[in-house]
């Protein structure tokens, strides 16, 4: 039974990293997307209302977030072939040795 719950538990954590790498930031791009033609206002929707500053911040917010999560993940795959691995252990991504 003890198996049973750890193969459980390793399934878990792919699904995971799956619908947050896989679907997650193509969502915020998506949402990205979205606000810079909130952003613009008329010229980019059909209400053709005024454009709205806030939407280019969380433009560049959702940007931001999908270009560090490609980063970090090509970082990891180099990392990985040298024979090392990312640590999060101070906050910042810093590259250790696998233990």
């Amino acid at each position: 039974m003890n198996s049973l719950s750890l193969a459980l538990e390793g399934v878990w954590k792919v699904l995971a990293a799956g619908l947050v790498l896989g679907a997650g930031l193509p969502v915020v791009f998506a949402l990205g997307v979205r606000a810079l033609a909130f952003a613009e206002g008329g010229e980019a929707e059909d209400s053709h209302a005024e454009p709205h500053p806030i939407g280019r911040v969380l433009a560049v917010i959702c940007f931001a977030v999908v270009a560090i999560g490609i980063i970090l993940g090509i970082t990891y795959i180099v990392a990985s072939g040298f024979g090392k691995t990312i640590s999060f252990e101070h906050v910042w991504p810093t590259i250790v040795d696998k233990h």
